[in-house]
């Protein structure tokens, strides 16, 4: 049976959500996607549609990320077990 590293899957899945975020939130500053940034405003503190808000949301996605990335390969190896 193949395991799963939590850390490198943490690590990815966390950098394709701030690059997610990132990107949504320099597009909300010419109005797309700018109906996305306010929910996720409400859980990334500072989140918003400018440049440092969108680094300041990227911060906060790429911890969230890490560590859904790792909770996932976590259970996934307990029920693979």
């Amino acid at each position: 049976m193949t395991k799963i590293q939590p850390v490198p899957l943490g690590i990815a899945v966390g950098v394709v959500w701030a690059v997610y975020v990132f990107c949504i939130g320099i597009t909300a500053m010419f109005n797309w996607g700018a109906g996305l940034v306010g929910p996720l405003g409400s859980l990334y503190i500072g989140y918003g549609p400018s440049i440092l808000g969108a680094i300041i949301g990227a911060v906060w996605a790429f911890v969230d990320g890490l560590i859904a990335g790792v909770v996932i390969a976590w259970i996934y190896n307990m029920v693979a077990a």
